[in-house]
C-alpha cells in the first residue's frame, strides 16, 4: 500500500462521504472508534473496517452465485491460459509479469491481471479471454485498491505466513485450477480444501494462511484469485468506496 490510511482515518473519511452519498441509514456510520474496533480477535482488517457487515470466515457460493457460476464455467479457459504463461518458468526462474512473495518456506508466485485496482496491460494481453471474463462479473472489485485478480501458485513445501487482509468489504474468491493432495486454506482457524473447477469464498480480513505439503512430483497448487464485493455492501456504498479508495489517490 502506498501511504496507507489508518483504520480510524479511513473510517472518518468514509463516514463523511457516505453520509452525502447515502442519506438513509446514516446511523450505520456514526460509530465511535471503540465500536469500529470491536471485531473478533481473529478478524482485524489492516486498512479499512466497515461496521455491521455479517461476519464469517467462509461464505456459501450462493453469496455471489452469478459470478461463482461464471468463473466455474470458464475453468477450461482460465487453466488453458495459465498453462501457457506458466511454461515460461521452464526457461526462466522468474519470467516477466510474475511476482514472488515472501514466505518462510517454499515459493509463492503471483501473476496479476489486476493489482490493487490497476490493470496490468502486458499480463492481460497474455490472458485475454480470462481478462474479458472479468468484465462480465457483476461484483468484481475493479475500481479501487481492494480489488485484485491473479493466478496464484504455491510450490510443494510452501507455507504462507498467517496474516490479515486489508478490509472486510470484499469476499476473496479462489477458483481451484490445480490442486494436489495435502493443500489447505485456513481462515479464522477453520481449515478448508480447494477443489479443481470449484470456487472457495472467504473473508480475508480474518487471520488466514495457506500451505502445500504435497510431494514435489505432484506439482504446484494453482488457483485463480478474484476479489468480489461483500454482498451486504450496497450499490451506493460501493460507489462511495470506489471514490475514497481509487487507485493512486
Amino acid at each position: 500500500w502506498t501511504e496507507p490510511k489508518t483504520l480510524p482515518q479511513s473510517a472518518g473519511i468514509c463516514q463523511e462521504v457516505l453520509l452525502v452519498w447515502h442519506g438513509q441509514n446514516t446511523q450505520r456510520y456514526t460509530r465511535t472508534r471503540s465500536v469500529l474496533m470491536r471485531q473478533l480477535p481473529i478478524q482485524k482488517p489492516e486498512v479499512f473496517f466497515l461496521p455491521d457487515l455479517p461476519t464469517t470466515p467462509y461464505f456459501s457460493r450462493d453469496a455471489q452465485k452469478h459470478d461463482v457460476e461464471l468463473l466455474e464455467q470458464n475453468f477450461a479457459t482460465i487453466i488453458s491460459e495459465f498453462e501457457a504463461i506458466y511454461k515460461a518458468f521452464l526457461n526462466c526462474s522468474l519470467p516477466q509479469g510474475w511476482k514472488i512473495n515472501n514466505t518462510p518456506s517454499g515459493e509463492w508466485y503471483t501473476f496479476y491481471l489486476v493489482n490493487q485496482g490497476v490493470c496490468i496491460p502486458a499480463n492481460c494481453k497474455k490472458c485475454p479471454r480470462t481478462y474479458r471474463m472479468l468484465g462480465n462479473l457483476r461484483t468484481f472489485i475493479g475500481n479501487n485498491v481492494f480489488g485484485n485478480a491473479c493466478m496464484s501458485v504455491l510450490t510443494p513445501g510452501t507455507v504462507i505466513t498467517e496474516h490479515y487482509g486489508p478490509t472486510n468489504i470484499r469476499i476473496r474468491c479462489h477458483l481451484g485450477l490445480k490442486i494436489p493432495s495435502n493443500c489447505e486454506l485456513v481462515v479464522g482457524g477453520e481449515p478448508q480444501c480447494w477443489a479443481e473447477g470449484h470456487c472457495l469464498l472467504f473473508d480475508d480480513s480474518f487471520l488466514h494462511t495457506a500451505f502445500h505439503e504435497g510431494l514435489p512430483e505432484e506439482g504446484p497448487r494453482v488457483i485463480f484469485m478474484v476479489d468480489l464485493w461483500h454482498p451486504n455492501v450496497a450499490a451506493a456504498e460501493r460507489q462511495a468506496l470506489d471514490s475514497i479508495f481509487a487507485p493512486g489517490r
